[in-house]
């Protein structure tokens, strides 16, 4: 139902977990860990699967807070749930007890810690959010709470490899435009001639070390390729499916 990531787990006084689509009450296409608010799912399974998500946390129930997730470089300090979902990618907290959720079927779910402070955080960073900067948002965020970077542990979640994530000339373009050696994290594409494989979580590791996170670590997990444990929009869109169920990672201070 969930993968713990031991840089987190070695820190004191933190609840987290990056939840697979494991354990959860949801049907078809959704089963059956679907957190989605967003997706096509009965909102009742994903009520009750987000509770259960919260009770593996050992956190009330209604202490799961989620953005309404837009691909920016927007974050915010979060104090409590929210009634109405905000549009932004990244979140930071210091409020004990208050988990932060950030929802992916591919893009990369970043959960941030620094316990020394007391300050944790979490981003949804897709390739736009983190060419774009959601990372150094989010961190910045996670400052203004009293959090100092080299203090920090930052861990990437199950995230859509390079191996299956196939982009075009234009998408490549734009990175290398953004930066010359943004060029390190493509190669050329067997399959298709003019197309790349971009390695996203790598690109992300980069970009959390040059922003001075003292601790980064990467759990190494593909979400394309593993449909038992992980929901995945690539894979869903090949399989011309209707829609598709939503991971959530999520991170607290214990109460």
């Amino acid at each position: 139902m969930l993968i713990e990531a031991p840089a987190l787990g070695a820190l004191p006084g933190l609840r987290h977990a990056f939840f697979t689509r494991e354990g959860g009450v949801s049907e078809g296409l959704y089963a059956s860990l679907n957190g989605g608010l967003g997706s096509g799912d009965d909102p009742a399974r994903v009520a009750e699967n987000r509770r259960r998500m919260t009770a593996r946390l050992g956190l009330a129930p209604d202490a799961l807070a989620s953005l309404y997730q837009v691909h920016s470089a927007e974050a915010l300090v979060v104090e409590a749930p929210f009634a109405e979902r905000p549009k932004a990618d990244g979140m930071a907290t210091r409020v004990p007890g208050l988990a932060l959720g950030i929802l992916t079927a591919d893009c990369g779910p970043i959960l941030f810690a620094d316990p020394a402070n007391r300050v944790v955080g979490a981003a949804h960073a897709g390739w736009k959010g983190a060419l774009t900067g959601v990372i150094e948002a989010t961190l910045e965020a996670m400052e203004g709470l009293g959090a100092e970077r080299g203090r920090i542990t930052a861990v990437i979640g199950p995230t859509i490899g390079a191996a299956a994530y196939e982009v075009g000339p234009e998408f490549r373009q734009r990175f290398e435009e953004a930066a010359a050696d943004n060029a390190r994290y493509f190669a050329p594409s067997r399959e298709r001639p003019g197309h790349s494989l971009f390695d996203l979580p790598a690109y992300i590791v980069a970009r959390l070390e040059r922003a001075g996170v003292g601790t980064v670590a990467d759990l190494g997990l593909c979400t394309y390729s593993d449909p038992d444990r992980f929901f995945s929009y690539r894979r869903t869109t090949q399989r011309r499916e209707a829609d598709y169920g939503r991971l959530v990672a999520a991170i607290a201070l214990a109460p």
